[in-house]
């Protein structure tokens, strides 16, 4: 995809409740990738805010594969993306971009199938980040169909379960570590399982599980819903689980919003996807819930500005307290911001 800000223009919206602080605890920056715009930096992403008219006052990066070195050990080439998103943030707060403290969160990528040697590249990863490191993320998408993309990190089918990578997992609990957990709604009983086994590692649900909408799942959204709803009121049980609502405008979800004549609007986004969040705010509670944008990999179907409009429509009656908690709060508490 290349910039498709002029398609994005023909829906504009005044933001809601524009003085509610937010903190994003979901975001990419990429030089590029499939259906997203190139050459998406701190610039890009603060214009993206501030056309947007709502105020983002810190975020957090999320891992996607991005500036690893050139050179060295495969398992520490990953240090450049931590390197990479510590040297944005360094341009955010210089104030030249806005007054959003982005990437003051950093989830970077580690090999977690090494096993205990992945301890060093987790220590190195927390020293190069200047204090921003907060955990990874290992990306456990995978699908028997062709035409539904696997996790850059080539997982297998039953990633979350195999001995090594849970070795590896286990050494996020001494160093206070977050794991964010991205995987398609078929793979999310193995994250369960994963919770209930690390029960003192904190472990945040992207995507709301990813729920298929394409290939094989085309046209059955009612019955990919049905089973979703199950495991996620399982995955819930587990109180060391948090929630991403959000990232729900890929391709993958089989909506075909970037396919239309113009994107959707904020009503359209809120009344389309609304049964995913208020089960998750049902079984997760609004205490274990983030809201998130995933730029700009949700820009290919809706702005910044009419993504965040969204949710807060689906937060109309919460209280002040619960609107507090899910659009700043628990990403603070989370992520140590």
């Amino acid at each position: 995809m290349t910039d498709n800000n002029d398609w994005l223009q023909q829906v504009t919206e005044t933001p809601l409740e524009p003085e509610r602080p937010i903190i994003d605890p979901h975001h990419h920056l990429f030089i590029q990738r499939p259906n997203t715009e190139p050459d998406y930096f701190v610039p890009k992403f603060a214009a993206d805010i501030d056309a947007s008219g709502h105020n983002i006052i810190a975020s957090v990066y999320i891992e996607c594969n991005a500036m690893y070195r050139k050179d060295g050990p495969d398992a520490r080439r990953p240090l450049g993306e931590v390197e990479f998103a510590a040297g944005q943030a360094a341009m955010a707060e210089s104030g030249l971009y806005g007054p959003s403290r982005l990437c003051a969160g950093i989830i970077g990528y580690a090999n977690l199938r090494l096993g205990q040697e992945i301890g060093e590249v987790l220590d190195a990863q927390k020293s190069v980040s200047g204090g921003r490191f907060k955990g990874i993320r290992f990306q456990s998408t995978w699908s028997a169909n062709p035409d539904i993309r696997h996790g850059l990190n080539k997982p297998s089918e039953f990633q979350f379960n195999e001995p090594e990578f849970r070795e590896g997992f286990a050494e996020l609990a001494p160093r206070g570590l977050v794991f964010e957990a991205w995987c398609y709604h078929t793979h999310i009983p193995q994250v369960t399982s994963l919770a209930q086994a690390f029960p003192d590692i904190i472990i945040v649900l992207n995507h709301h599980g990813g729920p298929i909408g394409i290939g094989p799942y085309k046209g059955k959204q009612d019955d990919v819903f049905a089973q979703w709803q199950k495991d996620m009121t399982d995955l819930a049980t587990c109180e060391n689980v948090h929630a991403k609502l959000g990232g729900l405008q890929m391709e993958v979800n089989g909506y075909g919003w970037h396919e239309r004549t113009k994107p959707p609007t904020s009503k359209e986004l809120y009344q389309v996807t609304k049964r995913w969040h208020q089960h998750a705010l049902e079984v997760f509670g609004v205490e274990r819930c983030l809201f998130e944008s995933n730029f700009p990999v949700d820009k290919m179907s809706c702005s910044y500005g009419v993504l965040w409009n969204s949710f807060k429509r689906l937060a109309a009656d919460y209280s002040e307290a619960e609107k507090s908690s899910l659009f700043h709060d628990n990403a603070a508490r989370v992520y140590g911001i």
